[in-house]
């Protein structure tokens, strides 16, 4: 018995010592471990202190009601003429933004009719929103757009894809802001350690988005009342619609927001040389429909689609580089292979329109050209021709880079022809040398040919002679339509002040847009019963028949194109220097 209470004696002090030593051990690691944690932690607290002292000071100089509904902002003193030169830097007015409110509301600008309709869609979107050196306060304002425009019952989540910014406020100060100011709200931030340019960073940010659509935004932007909930809904109906919001105007200089009216709104098209345009609605019903209408491309910042359909269409073509090209590549895929492309009337978003980009492009690539080439060589056929006109240098450049995989993917889908996206989809977009009389160039019996002079795409301006080029090019490419217009592409020659002869907007009215091309090279406008002539000054001018019947000089011929009169009739002309001949 003694024995045994002994053997347990020492037990027990073993036992003792051991709880001790492991008591102590656990003391000290954890001593250890605090001063540890404690200088980690107290490097955190530093940094949280100054990134919250430098927000506290931010938000002290937001003056309240700044720029409401909308209106346009202004500035005084000093604080204007600094806004005015941030602009030139910026392309926009970055002292105006700093002081305009984060959440700023504005006014309902939808049609009236949209409040009738009752949108309840049951579907989550992920909204992404891309962002290369941004002003902080710019991403800030798209962001709490999103968060106040839209039911939280319909945001799964806002994923901010920041492209390998430099700039210092969208590092810890923006990863500050969120988990203080919008720790509420489900936003996840994914830095990227290389830029990858729009396309490869939107991807990104798709494969990590879990909503079941996803709305792409661009990071200048301010959603409005109900944009997202229609756009929801039609995806619920039809899971190949890609729907497009309209994208109002918000002045880079003042932030006011400007619409064309509640009711008018525009669609997509392009341009031959690979540029994306607004066009008019064409079908008469669809003017003042509040229903979705077709579009035969997007603007591209800013869009919804299904996420599963996202990835079975393709995606984006992950070999173009940074940004351009991506959005007439996406639209022609859509309707070629089963989707559809529509902007939804009563969704509108604000977008910043800025007069040049801020930043550079890596290598200073012409990533826009490059882009389009690769889209024309897989999607757009034959009609690829005329994109060539305007950038040469691209054709069979091995620049391009490899088309194999895109290729593939559209025998995959199975998808149908341009010819069939242009007679379906885009039936008014001009082909110039389809269902015209005429088309080439306009060259007389020297060396000179009507030219635009480098007008800038989508500007007005005099027509003029330049020296005729060796291959045709698109700059002295006009046709004769079948209504008798003298056009390029959407522009057309229209006489001005009675003898200046200019090219501006198509209208499709006739008057002085509408001329006729005779076969002795005569180019008459019957409005102001003047033809086509030259003078010694570089421009187009039209002039009385009767005073050149006599001296018969400079017939007026197309060079290098068909005159179609019918189908037993074709011929071989010339056009350059262009005068009026009995």
């Amino acid at each position: 018995m003694f024995m045994r209470c002994g053997r347990n004696k020492k037990l027990h002090i073993r036992l003792l010592v051991f709880v001790f030593l492991l008591v102590w051990l656990v003391f000290y690691l954890k001593l250890f471990n605090s001063k540890i944690v404690s200088e980690d932690e107290r490097e955190r607290a530093l940094l949280a202190l100054k990134y919250e002292s430098t927000l506290q000071d931010y938000e002290s100089k937001i003056v309240p009601g700044l720029g409401d509904g909308g209106e346009p902002a202004v500035l005084e003193g000093d604080d204007q003429v600094e806004g005015e030169k941030s602009l030139k830097s910026f392309a926009l007015n970055v002292v105006l933004s700093d002081k305009m409110p984060l959440d700023r509301r504005l006014r309902d600008p939808r049609n009236p009719r949209c409040k009738d309709f009752t949108y309840n869609p049951k579907i989550k979107a992920s909204v992404i929103i891309i962002f290369y050196n941004e002003l902080l306060s710019v991403v800030l304002r798209t962001v709490w757009s999103v968060i106040l425009q839209t039911p939280s019952h319909l945001l799964q989540e806002i994923i901010l894809v920041d492209d390998c910014s430099t700039n210092e406020s969208l590092k810890g100060l923006l990863e500050y802001y969120i988990s203080t100011r919008l720790k509420n709200y489900n936003i996840r931030l994914v830095r990227l350690l290389n830029r990858m340019g729009l396309i490869r960073a939107r991807l990104q940010g798709a494969r990590v988005a879990t909503g079941d659509a996803l709305v792409f935004l661009d990071s200048h932007c301010e959603a409005t009342v109900q944009w997202m909930e229609p756009l929801l809904a039609r995806i619920e109906e039809d899971k190949t619609a890609v729907l497009v919001p309209i994208i109002d105007v918000i002045e880079a200089n003042n932030f006011a927001y400007s619409t064309n009216g509640e009711v008018v709104f525009q669609v997509g098209g392009f341009s031959w040389a690979g540029h994306f345009t607004w066009i008019d609605i064409q079908k008469e019903e669809d003017k003042e429909t509040m229903n979705p209408v077709q579009s035969p491309t997007m603007a591209g910042g800013l869009f919804a689609i299904d996420r599963k359909f996202f990835w079975d269409i393709g995606s984006y073509d992950e070999q173009m580089d940074g940004w351009g090209g991506e959005n007439l590549e996406m639209s022609f895929r859509i309707w070629q292979c089963g989707g559809k492309l529509e902007t939804v009337p009563c969704s509108r978003v604000g977008h910043v329109f800025r007069d040049f980009h801020p930043y550079s492009f890596p290598d200073n690539k012409d990533t826009h050209g490059i882009n389009t080439a690769r889209l024309v060589e897989v999607w757009m056929d034959d009609y690829k021709r005329f994109f060539y006109m305007h950038e040469p240098s691209l054709e069979n450049n091995p620049v391009i880079g490899d088309l194999t995989h895109r290729k593939q993917l559209r025998q995959k889908l199975r998808c149908k022809s341009f010819k069939w996206y242009l007679n379906n989809i885009y039936p008014e977009k001009f082909v110039p040398d389809e269902n015209v009389f005429a088309y080439g160039q306009v060259k007389n019996r020297g060396e000179y040919c009507l030219d635009d002079l480098q007008l800038a795409e989508g500007k007005v301006g005099p027509l003029g002679l330049y020296v005729c080029h060796p291959n045709l090019a698109m700059s002295q490419y006009f046709s004769v339509s079948s209504k008798g217009e003298l056009r390029k592409e959407n522009f057309c020659a229209e006489v001005h002040n009675g003898y200046s002869v200019e090219l501006t907007e198509c209208h499709g009215h006739k008057r002085e847009q509408y001329w006729i091309y005779f076969i002795n090279g005569t180019i008459y406008h019957p409005s102001s019963n003047k033809c086509l002539t030259t003078f010694e000054v570089e421009t187009g001018y039209s002039n009385h028949c009767y005073q050149l019947i006599e001296e018969k000089k400079h017939l007026a011929q197309f060079h290098r194109i068909i005159l179609l009169l019918d189908d037993s009739f074709a011929v071989l002309l010339q056009f350059q220097k262009l005068s009026c001949v009995k």
